[in-house]
Order: structure tokens, then sequence, then C-alpha cells
């Protein structure tokens, strides 16, 4: 794989801020002489200059926000560990990138691993934590070699390890493999998982902050929260805050997949709009439009061509009825079958539940059910109702998100395409079937000849 893989279509410069994917498309971008040769561990070196809690009141003033999911601001997060407590403090990056349609993380991981080092070794600075770890999904073998490799090449530079550059501060990092579990992308699930033991959600109180991993005080963060530290100590909170919006400033990567025409990650300042990054990947695909769309993984709210203008920040997500979530934007055109769509995520979250709770565990079950007998055209009109009433059952009441994120492909798609719905019931089969729609005609082969009935693939980012 080559890095050019890893950057999608060249758009106006003016819309991308490439901090964290700055160096993708330099030689050898993962090493540490590539990484120090622009601005890299100078964050770093303006950390250790400042006592712990003025980096955290920096990171906190910068308005940095998580980037795995929920939006929590990252220097609060930090905040809440308490200290001169006598216990041992642990950083713990969730690496374990798992949600259909989310790309972000592997590629930034495998281009530019030592930002992630450089940013844990400033937030254990922060929180007062000498051993971190991180938690890498199991699957991409290649990041994981190269995240050891990076991490052997710190210590080996005095990055980590002992007295690192001569602060008095010291610091062990510990890079875990999963084993696949999606539920393991739920904080406590993590780390149970990073003990030993079957990752499932844990009781909530005690937080990780105050009983985390081995009944210590942890913080938990995404991969690019952590990443997107060094800049902020390097060029300072104004520079942050100059990009993006005042509630959601700074800069992220968005994942641009499915039927447009340059997919890839784009770095864009928080605020940018689905019709911006479109114009910047070229567009839906040559011939087809825009028919529903992700803001932020498959467990978000969809959307519809109506919501184009919509600022792709936490506030203006969630205002509009969804949530930013990874900011995997997943694009599907008019030929693709909405309930057939929706069928595939439900069986990926039944397969993934854990089992744990109830409504998530039987809910699920009972939503594949219904959505493969609605697919198959043997669905009856109540069918429809009795899975907004499984949803309701579902959403809010499960141990964790994932029963939520089960439930919000459901209701969106019956928001905005129950006629859609009703045709598979009407017509005792998918309108969209090759042999049978006019949606066909005129189609070029491709893509096995059924593409319509498959979700968006992701593309290009470790093909």
């Amino acid at each position: 794989m080559t890095t050019d893989s890893l950057v999608g279509g060249v758009g106006p410069e003016k819309l991308l801020t490439p901090v964290l994917s700055d160096t993708w498309d330099a030689q050898r971008p993962w090493s540490l002489e590539t990484y120090r040769s622009h601005d890299g561990y100078q964050g770093l070196a303006a950390a250790l200059r400042m006592p712990p809690d003025d980096v955290i009141a920096l990171v906190k003033e910068a308005g940095l926000r998580g980037r795995g999911g929920a939006g929590f601001p990252t220097g609060m997060k930090w905040q809440f560990i308490p200290q001169g407590d006598g216990k041992p403090h642990y950083l713990v990056v969730n690496a374990d990138e798992s949600e259909p349609g989310t790309c972000k993380d592997i590629p930034l991981l495998f281009a530019n691993p030592h930002a992630l080092i450089e940013g844990m070794v400033i937030a254990s600075y922060a929180i007062r934590c000498n051993h971190a770890f991180i938690y890498l999904r199991g699957e991409v073998v290649p990041v994981l070699r190269r995240l050891h490799a990076a991490v052997a090449d710190a210590y080996a530079a005095g990055l980590l390890g002992k007295d690192i550059q001569g602060s008095g501060f010291d610091l062990d990092i510990t890079v875990h493999a999963g084993a696949g579990a999606y539920i393991c992308g739920e904080e406590t699930a993590l780390l149970d998982s990073l003990e030993g033991r079957r990752g499932q959600p844990r009781l909530r109180p005690p937080f990780p902050a105050i009983a985390g991993l081995y009944a210590c005080p942890t913080v938990v963060n995404n991969v690019e929260s952590i990443a997107s530290v060094p800049a902020i100590l390097h060029r300072g909170k104004e520079w942050f805050r100059s990009m993006g919006s005042e509630k959601s400033p700074g800069f992220t990567l968005y994942s641009l997949s499915g039927h447009v025409t340059n997919p890839g990650q784009y770095e864009a300042p928080l605020g940018i709009t689905l019709r911006q990054l479109l114009e910047m990947s070229g567009g839906v695909r040559e011939g087809h439009r825009l028919k529903f769309w992700t803001p932020g993984g498959s467990s978000t709210p969809m959307f519809t061509d109506e919501h184009l203008d919509v600022p792709l920040d936490y506030e203006g997500v969630g205002a509009a009825g969804s949530m930013l979530g990874t900011k995997a934007l997943q694009v599907f055109d008019e030929t693709t079958c909405v309930v057939r769509a929706v069928t595939r995520w439900t069986e990926f979250y039944a397969h993934e539940s854990c089992g744990k709770c109830t409504p998530c565990r039987e809910g699920t079950y009972w939503l594949v059910q219904l959505m493969r007998r609605i697919e198959a055209g043997e669905g009856t009109q109540s069918d429809l109702d009795k899975l907004l009433d499984i949803a309701d059952n579902i959403f809010g009441k499960s141990f964790c998100a994932l029963g939520d994120g089960a439930a919000s492909p459901i209701t969106s798609s019956l928001q905005y395409f129950r006629d859609e719905y009703e045709q598979h019931i009407a017509q005792r089969g998918c309108p969209f079937d090759p042999a049978a729609s006019t949606v066909w005609a005129g189609r070029q082969p491709g893509i096995n000849g059924t593409a319509a009935h498959q979700p968006a693939q992701e593309k290009g980012v470790l093909a």
C-alpha cells in the first residue's frame, strides 16, 4: 500500500487543513526522521516545560473534543483523574476501530504512528501516568507491526522509557492486539478485554476516571483525539480555535466512502458540509445521484440529500437529528436498496452484541428476523410498527450504545424511506431486483452485478 491510497482526491486547498495527514505523501512518513522533519516532538518539548496541570488547562481551553464518537471535551476528561490518590494512573488509547464505514484511525496509525506516540507522552505527563496502552484491532497486522517498530524507535531515541528528554518523567507504552470484537470499542468493555476478561460493558458508576484499568484512575481516548494534541501544544490554542466552529473547534479526518468518485480521508475543519466534501471528491459517481448517507457511521441516524448543507460538527449534526460520531460519511446513490442496506447493518449489530443485556440481545435478534422477512417480500404492514416498537425498547435501555446504534438505522430509514419498505411488502419483493426493476435499466456490469443489494464498500484505505 502506498500513501497515495490513504488520501482522498485533491480539493480546494482552502477547505483542507492537513495536520495529521500532512506527512502522508512524504517519503517513509511513518519513520521517526520524517516525523521530526515536520516539527515532530516539538509539542512534547513544549509540554515538558510546563506543569502538568497547565497542559491539561491548555488542551481544555483549546476546545479539543473526543474524536471517537461522543465528542466529550478531552481536557475535561483528563481533569477528572484524581491527583494525590496514591494509585497508578493509566492512559488507554482506543484503536479498536470497528464501526462500519469508519476508516480514519487505521490509516493514521499506518502512515503517522509517531503523532499518536507523542500525544500519548504528553497526555500521560499531564495526568501523571507512567504506563500507557494502545488497544489495537487485531486484524490489522501491518499496522500492529508498524506500531511496534515506532514504539521501539521512540524508546531508542529517549522519547519513551526512563527520564524522557531529561525531564525526570518516565513512561512505558504497551501495544495490545484485540481479538476483533466490535463491543470492545466501548471503553469499559475494552478495559475488561485488556485485563484478560471477556469484553463486556461495565456498570457505571464508577467511571473509568475513578476505577478503570486494574481499578485505578484511567483515561480512555480515541487515536485521533490523542494524535491531535501535539499540534495544539506546538502551535497554540488560538491556532487550533481558528479552525472549525465555536463549540467544535479544530480539524478532523472525514472518512468518505461509498458511491463517490474519489473516496478517502479528507482532513478539514469541523463544520464543513457534505456538499463541500463531495465537490472536493468529484461528487457522487458519474450518472447517479445521492439517495442517503451516514454522517458518523452506520450507528448514526441516516441523512438524505436534504441534509447536504448541514454543518458537520457536533452541534450542527445533532440539531439535524443525527450524530457526528466517527465522521464516517458513507454515501449511497439511487441504485441502493435502503431495506437491504439496513438489513445488513442490523445483522452486523446482532452478531456483535455481547449478549449481556436483554434489550440488545433479544431486540437485535428480532430486528434481524423482521428485516429479513420484509426484504424477502414476506412482510406485512404490521411488521413496520413492530420494528419501531422493538427499536424503542432498545434505544436508551441497553447497557451500552451498541443497542442505540442498532436502533438508529431502523428508525431513521423508516422516517425517510417508509414508502420503500411498503413497496417491499406490496410488491412481495425488492423493487431494486435487477431482474424486474427499471432502476437497473442500462446499468453497466460491475461490482458483482448486484451492487444495489450491498452497503457501500470502503475503498482504498487498506487495499
